[in-house]
């Protein structure tokens, strides 16, 4: 199996390439360059093993939830290399995709969170399962306030837990085993999951796939940030 996997709902860009069983990654902090980097590393990924875009089975893609633009931005590429190949794409959450990421054994439990701004983070819950990762709370978008979660044992993971004054790793410590506050997920996960999932069967036709926003209002969170710099500067 041969699978390219695209992941750049956050600050972090990266791309994966699964051949076998062999993952290849690119993967840099590169907040505004995501547009810039995203296909060329493709495309080298791609040279450096050897393979052509006509070899690949599937295209793998983060879908969300994370920054507006950069959910756009993989769904986009991923749907227009998989139309173009006539390949099915393997849509998975980029909460899941951050949760791999967790030093999690069997039947520990992991709590995902990005920072989402707005005093806001995307969470969801996961258990480690027979290697794979079942979620056990949906994704939602909250406050930290509203983040709960049952007994203790949890490994949180994701720039949710740095969010603000670290009010969530705060609240939430005596409940959780580890926090890795700094982490941002990896196509190279994306992509092991992915192989996973297309192995099971699960993948869709390239116009199915949406992105997951969670807010309601998406778009207007760019005109309220835009008034509210202009209130700002206007109050100085």
């Amino acid at each position: 199996m041969k699978l390219l996997a695209i992941e750049t709902a956050t600050e972090a860009c990266s791309v994966a390439l699964w051949s076998d069983g062999e993952v290849r990654e690119r993967f840099e902090i590169a907040p505004r360059r995501h547009a810039e980097l995203t296909l060329p590393w493709c495309d080298a990924l791609l040279a450096e093993a050897g393979i052509s875009r006509a070899q690949l089975d599937a295209i793998a893609v983060g879908r969300g939830p994370g920054a507006f633009t950069g959910v756009r931005l993989a769904i986009a590429i991923a749907q227009g290399i998989a139309l173009g190949l006539d390949r099915p794409l393997v849509p998975l959450s980029t909460l899941q995709v951050l949760a791999a990421g967790a030093n999690a054994g069997e039947g520990d439990r992991v709590l995902a969170a990005i920072d989402a701004r707005m005093h806001e983070v995307y969470w969801a819950g996961y258990r480690l399962h027979d290697g794979m990762l079942e979620e056990i709370s949906p994704e939602r978008v909250v406050a930290p306030a509203q983040v709960t979660i049952e007994g203790d044992g949890w490994h949180g993971i994701g720039t949710g837990f740095s969010a603000g004054e670290s009010e969530l790793a705060t609240r939430l410590a005596p409940q959780l085993a580890t926090i890795d506050a700094s982490a941002l997920p990896h196509a190279a996960d994306l992509a092991r999951l992915a192989a996973a999932a297309f192995t099971r069967g699960v993948a869709v036709s390239p116009d199915l796939v949406e992105p997951a926003y969670l807010r309601n209002n998406v778009a207007l969170t760019l005109v309220e940030q835009q008034a509210a710099r202009a209130h700002k500067d206007a109050s100085r």
